[in-house]
């Protein structure tokens, strides 16, 4: 089903779904996008926008993901989730770095075992973990703490696997049913080193231009660390975000352009920056 965007007009899904042989194979071709998934996030999209027809694709990172500062002190921690009753995975990211830490890692099999987001949920079938449960509705942690499993938790022990840094929703919510639930620390947020490179490229880029965003530590870094003249081409421009809680952050840090992608999976991002890119040219 077709997301909305914020101004509150559906999106046509088939706008967005490039196809060979007809006008629409390079839906972004002309475009300059800027990309600030975490450098290292190895997700595919920088790629993907490119196969799709992006002029040039600037990437410029809202962040640095390294492993948890204390790797020895993660590692126990991890290992005493384990004994709990469920995990919940909380990005790719998440699991790639909980791996890191516990290269032999392995689930036991009564645990629950969640992830928020079906980008998630594909790194752990990667990992070979087996079955899990995920968000059926919005890929956010409401949309987590929305289904059924995550009921009838009292007096059971969660673990929440991640970074510190980011929202509490998830956590308080599991706290609210009455579970005892902790945060594993697994990685750790850095702010960019964004180098004169970087800023020369966005000044350059092509437009139209279109700016990717997937978190809020990246919208935050977008509206306050970069010069006053590129903060304001990025508020014009058509900003792509992964979901509608995002989108309101979006609105206020100033953007004005702002379009819901179905998820923060590499397909629906770009598919979304098609949309985007189809409306702008309307």
């Amino acid at each position: 089903m077709p997301r909305d965007d914020v101004s509150g007009k559906a999106v046509a899904a088939s706008a967005a779904t490039p196809r060979a042989g007809n006008g629409l194979a390079l839906p972004l071709r002309g475009a300059g996008v800027v990309n600030t998934r975490a450098a290292g996030s190895s997700d595919g999209l920088g790629r993907l926008l490119r196969r799709h027809g992006a002029e040039t694709v600037v990437a410029l990172p809202g962040q640095r993901l390294r492993i948890a500062a204390d790797a020895d002190a993660a590692r126990a921690v991890l290992r005493a989730a384990l004994r709990g009753d469920a995990l919940v995975f909380v990005s790719p990211a998440a699991v790639r770095y909980a791996w890191q830490l516990l290269p032999a890692l392995r689930l036991p099999r009564r645990l629950q075992i969640c992830a928020v987001g079906a980008g998630t949920a594909a790194a752990l079938a990667r990992r070979g973990v087996t079955p899990l449960v995920q968000p059926a509705g919005s890929q956010d942690s409401e949309g987590l703490l929305a289904e059924p499993a995550l009921r009838g938790i009292r007096g059971q022990s969660w673990a929440v696997i991640g970074a510190a840094g980011g929202r509490d929703l998830l956590l308080a919510g599991l706290r609210r049913r009455g579970a005892r639930a902790a945060l594993v620390e697994v990685y750790q947020r850095l702010p960019p080193r964004w180098t004169r490179l970087h800023l020369a490229r966005l000044e350059t880029a092509p437009r139209p231009l279109l700016v990717v965003a997937s978190s809020a530590q990246s919208l935050a870094a977008l509206a306050t660390a970069l010069p006053a003249g590129l903060v304001l081409a990025l508020r014009t421009a058509e900003l792509v975000v992964s979901s509608l809680r995002l989108a309101e952050l979006a609105r206020e840090h100033g953007f004005t352009r702002i379009h819901v992608a179905e998820s923060a999976l590499a397909a629906d991002l770009a598919a979304a920056c098609a949309r985007a890119l189809t409306r702008h040219r309307l």
